[in-house]
């Protein structure tokens, strides 16, 4: 895998086709990366403890590779 953490990509397929971002991980096992502000999900937890409320998290999902390339400097 020649993209690492830091590095500046684009999305060039999927539902966030266009977007840049900045690699969060790299997970080079499995061919995938997490990408800043892409392919984000909304997660519903449930109450822990009675009295307590569920809530609403964002997370952000794994892409993989081959869906991003790096982006150029202008």
């Amino acid at each position: 895998m020649k993209i690492k953490k830091g590095d500046k990509v684009r999305i060039i397929t999927g539902a966030d086709k266009g977007k840049v971002g900045v690699i969060l991980r790299a997970l080079p096992k499995e061919g995938k990366v997490i990408v800043e502000g892409v392919n984000v999900k909304k997660r519903h937890t449930k109450a822990k403890r009675q009295g307590s409320k569920g809530q609403v998290i964002d997370k952000t999902l794994p892409i993989d590779v081959s869906n991003v390339a790096l982006a150029k400097s202008v």
